[in-house]
């Protein structure tokens, strides 16, 4: 018998809320996790107490922690053998799933192994003799070594399924019970999916004991009515991309949200660097320190709040034109309550969000969750940021003529003006005081580094493994293009479908934007590959 419960009995503002390993709390610290994402404040105590779940949660919800933690928290260090199971659809999500298992417990002597396809499997049978308590992998593979005999299930307490409509899609649902079936009766078992259809519902009843029912609801997600803009730039640059956008931009008061507390120190003090008046804000401050920058933002003598999602939870702040997402947050719960933060009072305000190529699958999810339009933004130019910088200085020396007692520093220009022109005088001044050079801002290496891949001037040719014989057309293509990326139905250019391949033709643009959002995605039931083409066109 299935249950449904809205709410867990236990309401986590924070990890720390919890009972767990100290150890776990450091790594979650550790990587910047400060409070529970929904679905993770609804699973977590249920799966600690024991209980069989089915959590409904889109990707990029935070669904791995969400079981991840409990398991670690709940592993036998001291008992040898395989003691948790973790099945996803694809290579590439057992090796994201491994990753984050492994920095939750990096304080912990557990080890986590990926296993799937595609690579050596005798290596794979080594790596399982050697004490291996978490097992991530992909259906066939994990069948491959429970035929041969090595991989042992005999101490198995945990089983995951994870993005289990996946891997119905993919039809591995049989290969799936022949797994189960090999399972100790006795077992805890997690079922994550983004949507649960009947034969998903019909898996549950088989295996899953009087399972607790987890949803996070989306129906209320509001997203203010401002502007919302999503610029393309990359990590090692993306302190140089922002200091270009605070130089252009007309901003009153911004907050910048980081998702670490490491994030906001380090992104405020090379900010600080640069000149700009910041301070940081998140829950390793005292009461008196978070004060004291509430104080200065609010009178205006910090111009930039760099800070986390936690403590900027419940600000009130008057004026605040800009949210600047530095990094695109886990949760999409957390970009509404982030944007909401400008725009208050009937106000204008704009929402940035910087997006690097491995970003845009989570831009996109936010935008179908919230049911909103992000446009994409233009680079601001040197010459913009130039005349930017020039309006600024005239108005700061037109406020000194007008406001200041000059007479002392005529004294020092006097002697010069027989000798030199009071124009050269004056700008000598101004590079003296601002200490300013024409382009002084720290390059910014190009977005699209793609060699000729046989498109024409301004496109990139990509290469797909979706062809004749997948039952699409080009005007099919083109409408999951624009679905899937946002990308203008008008700007896809040539396309070519063989019988196992395409070659599609996209703005420079927009290329690492549809190979960030459909590489490795599900399409007409399979996993396909997206990346650029090579050498000339066919």
């Amino acid at each position: 018998m299935v249950t449904h419960s809205n709410l867990s009995k236990k309401n986590i503002a924070k990890f720390g809320d919890l009972e767990l390993n100290s150890r776990i709390v450091q790594a979650l610290v550790d990587m910047g996790f400060e409070e529970p994402t929904p679905i993770q404040q609804k699973t977590i105590p249920l799966s600690l107490e024991g209980k069989d779940l089915i959590g409904q949660a889109q990707t990029g919800t935070g669904k791995t922690a969400a079981f991840g933690i409990p398991i670690l928290e709940r592993i036998n260090i001291r008992q040898g053998g395989v003691q948790a199971l973790i099945i996803t659809p694809t290579r590439e999500l057992a090796i994201q799933v491994a990753e984050e298992v492994s920095n939750i417990g990096k304080y912990l002597r557990i080890r986590g192994l990926p296993i799937y396809g595609g690579q050596s499997i005798e290596r794979q049978i080594r790596a399982l003799r050697n004490r291996v308590q978490i097992v991530i992998g992909t259906p066939g593979r994990l069948l491959d070594h429970l035929r041969r005999g090595t991989l042992n299930l005999d101490g198995l307490k945990f089983v995951v399924l994870d993005e289990a409509d996946e891997m119905l899609d993919m039809g591995f649902i049989e290969d799936i019970e022949s797994i189960l079936k090999q399972t100790p009766p006795k077992r805890q078992t997690f079922l994550y999916s983004a949507t649960i259809p009947g034969e998903i519902l019909e898996l549950a009843k088989k295996y899953l004991q009087n399972p607790e029912f987890i949803t996070v609801s989306r129906n209320n997600l509001t997203v203010p009515l401002i502007e919302q803009v999503y610029f393309e730039t990359r990590e090692q640059t993306k302190v140089d991309f922002l200091s270009r956008l605070l130089d252009v931009l007309e901003i009153s008061l911004g907050i910048i949200f980081c998702r670490t507390k490491r994030g906001v120190d380090e992104l405020a003090a090379s900010l600080q660097v640069r000149g700009y008046q910041t301070a940081g804000l998140h829950g390793d401050m005292s009461q008196y320190q978070r004060n004291q920058v509430m104080r200065q933002f609010r009178a205006g003598q910090i111009e930039f709040l760099v800070a986390t999602d936690v403590a900027a939870r419940g600000l009130d702040i008057e004026n605040v034109s800009h949210v600047i997402n530095f990094d695109i947050p886990q949760d999409p719960e957390f970009y509404v309550h982030r944007i909401g933060r400008t725009g208050r009072a009937g106000k204008s305000g704009m929402a940035i969000t910087l997006v690097s190529p491995r970003d845009f699958r989570q831009l996109r999810v936010i935008e179908k969750i919230t049911k909103t339009h992000i446009k994409r933004g233009q680079l601001p130019s040197l010459s913009d940021v130039n005349e930017r910088k020039k309006e600024l200085i005239k108005n700061r020396l037109i406020q000194v003529i007008e406001d200041e007692k000059l007479a002392y520093y005529r004294s020092i220009v006097d002697p010069l003006v027989d000798e030199y022109d009071p124009i050269d005088i004056a700008a000598a001044a101004i590079k003296l005081s601002f200490d300013i050079e024409p382009g002084d801002q720290s390059s910014i290496e190009p977005l699209m580094p793609y060699e000729n891949t046989g498109a024409g001037p301004g496109m990139v040719r990509l290469f797909m493994t979706l062809g004749r014989k997948d039952n699409i057309s080009p005007a099919e293509l083109v409408r999951l293009l624009n679905e899937e990326t946002g990308i203008p139905e008008r700007a896809v250019g040539n396309i070519r479908i063989y019988e196992k391949f395409t070659f599609a033709e996209v703005p420079e643009e927009w290329a690492n934007c549809v190979i960030g959002c459909l590489n490795k995605q599900t399409v007409k039931g399979r996993r396909i590959c997206v990346e650029p083409a090579r050498g000339k066109n066919n």
